[in-house]
């Protein structure tokens, strides 16, 4: 289903900028046995899934911090990340795929009706990881550019990532939609000036209330049929 909070054409919208975790890919059992995997090491209890899940969304070092309840050792919070980024590195395609219908929507967006539209990835997790996930998963030929939360002095909902995205593909704001699972997505495209749409099977949908998107859409596939 689509639901329109605020009216715009999509099909005016010329460049479309996309979250990654929770919006083009399902990468929570990775992330979770990751974040676990720091805590035992660290001789710290687990957390349950869909606590960490709730972490997600800010990068990894916030991620991490999260984790382990805020502490004061800057140290350790490092170390602790360290070990967390070295075995996430090893083991971020253990699950993680791509959500259902997301390839081919990607494809429907891509071919439609003879519009030239580009699209991007910006996300919070670091860039190596964003971009070997999106090559090995199939999706890299889609996109004109990957950036990932250590890109820039700044994240999301910094538009400082859109802004570059913008100015690289030489698009008015008001072409342009950021799309994600969370209000921190939806607020860096407000801070942009762009068009927002929210998925709501993401990590964080229950976030979107916080910051209403101008689109909301259900399941991967309402995409094609949104921007196609």
């Amino acid at each position: 289903m689509i639901q329109f909070n605020r009216q715009f054409d999509p099909h005016q919208i010329k460049l479309l900028v996309f979250d990654l975790d929770g919006t083009l890919i399902d990468s929570r059992l990775d992330l979770i046995h990751s974040v676990n995997a720091m805590l035992r090491h660290y001789r710290r209890p687990e957390l349950p899934g869909d606590v960490v899940a709730s972490y997600v969304g800010d990068g990894a070092p916030m991620l991490i911090r999260r984790a382990l309840g805020d502490p004061k050792d800057e140290k350790f919070v490092k170390e602790a990340l360290d070990y967390f980024l070295g075995y996430y590195r090893v083991h971020k395609l253990d699950n993680t795929q791509a959500y259902a219908g997301i390839k081919e929507s990607l494809a429907a967006i891509r071919n439609s009706n003879g519009v030239v539209r580009k699209m991007a990835v910006l996300s919070n997790k670091p860039v190596n990881p964003s971009r070997a996930i999106v090559e090995a998963l199939g999706l890299a030929d889609f996109f004109v550019h990957v950036y990932g939360g250590n890109s820039f002095p700044t994240k999301k909902p910094d538009p400082e990532g859109v802004r570059k995205l913008l100015q690289e593909t030489k698009t008015g704001a008001q072409q342009a939609v950021m799309i994600g699972d969370s209000s921190v997505d939806a607020i860096t495209g407000r801070n942009a000036g762009m068009w927002t749409c929210g998925v709501k099977y993401g990590f964080a949908p229950h976030t979107l209330c916080e910051a209403p998107p101008d689109v909301m859409i259900d399941q991967p596939k309402d995409l094609a049929e949104l921007f196609g």
